[in-house]
């Protein structure tokens, strides 16, 4: 729903009212009255005890709606500069339409920037079965937590993980497979490190190439950088500065 808010030009959504009368003011309030529902249900499991029918919650549930459609024409500007880093980056792509309706790296960028808002509204719960929802589809897994800069391009996506503590710059772009992940904790450590930064600092400007992996929350990535496809990467990399594999020694067998 809050895609057709965002972009009514570009397809309907289930619970568009089909009436002749139709008009954007109708989607938006849609779009209030299933987000309050969502967001108070959200706010009600996490009562103690969870309460299916909670008047607190269902008055939190409206005004963080409201205050989410306001937030709106900020997160549209911020989608529509992820739609020209597309563009821009992807010789493939013929127009921004294409990439909105049919490109899967931005779609989860699209649902992660939604989740992102709702997350530091406060908002339990709900974020993150966003962002699953857009893994489940998409095959790209961005935590609802990680911080996400302006111009940022996914290109394929498959196998993407962009981990809760995670900062990433402005003009970054990654491809498919890349993990920006936690280095393995110690058994029985998970509280230690809850809300501490275990995932790496992506500085602007740098490019990821696919199936390349970066850990660690002390971990930087400096800006204009480029990272090779299937390495490897703990520590830090100052900015301007490639880091490649050695190129392997291949074998040609006859048939």
């Amino acid at each position: 729903m809050t895609r057709a808010v965002l972009f009514p030009q570009y397809g309907s959504h289930p619970e568009r009212p089909k009436e002749a009368g139709w008009s954007p003011k109708k989607d938006i309030e849609t779009l209030y009255s299933l987000l309050a529902e969502q967001i108070t249900a959200s706010l009600a499991h996490d009562c103690e005890p969870p309460q299916r029918s909670c008047p607190t919650c269902r008055e939190w549930g409206r005004r963080h709606a409201a205050a989410f459609l306001k937030s709106l024409p900020e997160t549209k500007a911020l989608l529509l500069k992820d739609i020209a880093a597309a563009y821009e980056g992807d010789p493939a792509a013929k127009s921004y339409t294409e990439i909105i309706v049919a490109y899967p790296g931005f779609f989860a960028v699209l649902v992660y920037r939604i989740a992102h808002t709702l997350l530091s509204m406060g908002i339990p719960l709900l974020p993150r079965m966003m962002t699953e929802y857009a893994h489940s589809r998409t095959g790209i897994d961005i935590h609802p937590g990680a911080e996400i800069g302006e111009y940022f391009f996914i290109d394929h996506g498959t196998g993407v993980v962009i981990g809760e503590t995670t900062q990433i710059g402005k003009r970054v772009r990654i491809y498919q497979g890349v993990t920006l992940g936690a280095l393995s904790l110690p058994p029985g450590a998970g509280d230690l490190y809850r809300n501490k930064k275990r995932h790496p600092t992506i500085e602007d400007e740098v490019i990821i190439y696919a199936n390349a992996t970066i850990l660690g929350g002390e971990t930087i990535i400096g800006r204009r950088s480029v990272i090779g496809g299937n390495v490897w990467i703990t520590e830090s990399v100052p900015p301007n500065t490639r880091v490649l594999l050695d190129k392997p020694d291949l074998i040609y067998l006859s048939n």
